[in-house]
């Protein structure tokens, strides 16, 4: 099978063999490529920098069909990312950004925006306010690039526009925000504030002033983007337990 040619973020690695390891890779043009590194462990292997969690590089991988393991012949490491080795929260955001876009794509199903999304939030490890900021975008990039984008214009129950108010509702099974004690299709209703679902209306319509909300605010933003990613995709992994403090 010929061999193609793309860059990835290393999102797992284990070891297969004394010599080979298995890895995940997160491709821009390919999405997740689980695959064998034959030799990665060997000295002098095709393998540049070695295979790291939270690195990216450019990777040569012979793709194979089904849940058969691809074949990694080729890493080059492009960039590290530091920072997340120099404090316990820069490493656990950067574990929490991995599993995010690992967990929320199939295999073999390309997703450029949010790609670029976890790369750009690598590169914000180790300052809080880029941390912070990067890792609400990474979130909305996970459920927006997939098909979950949330409502947060209109009821996202009746498609009536939504009156000012200094609180909402927040309903998953909807899929959005609707009026404060309004029904929850079924489901829960998480109540949230006027300025968090001004910041998530910001995200949806791509205009500045994200990077300079109020840090609670970003925060709740990116609590309540994880919650709903967990109803989304019904995952419950440590790393957003750890982020949510449950």
């Amino acid at each position: 099978m010929a061999i193609v040619l793309d860059e990835g973020m290393c999102v797992r690695v284990w070891d297969w063999s004394e010599t080979s390891q298995t890895v995940s890779v997160f491709t821009r043009a390919h999405g997740v490529v689980r695959a064998v590194a034959k030799g990665a462990k060997r000295d002098h292997a095709r393998f540049s920098g070695g295979l790291e969690v939270l690195t990216r590089g450019q990777v040569g991988v012979s793709l194979k069909g089904g849940e058969a393991l691809s074949i990694l012949t080729s890493w080059d490491l492009v960039e590290t990312f530091p920072a997340a080795r120099t404090s316990l929260r820069s490493f656990h955001a950067g574990m929490l950004m991995l599993d995010v876009a690992h967990r929320a794509v199939h295999d073999h199903d390309p997703h450029g925006a949010l790609y670029d999304a976890l790369v750009a939030g690598a590169r914000s490890l180790g300052e809080p306010r880029a941390e912070a900021v990067g890792l609400l975008r990474l979130v909305w990039a996970a459920v927006s690039d997939t098909g979950h984008r949330p409502q947060v214009v209109a009821d996202a129950g009746t498609q009536a526009a939504l009156p000012d108010a200094s609180t909402y509702g927040f309903a998953p099974r909807l899929g959005g925000v609707v009026r404060d004690g309004g029904d929850g299709g079924g489901g829960p209703v998480w109540r949230v504030r006027a300025e968090t679902v001004a910041l998530l209306r910001a995200l949806a319509e791509g205009r500045g002033g994200v990077d300079r909300a109020e840090a609670a605010t970003v925060d709740r933003a990116t609590r309540l983007l994880l919650m709903y990613y967990r109803e989304v995709f019904a995952v419950d992994p440590p790393t957003i337990r750890r982020f949510l403090g449950e």
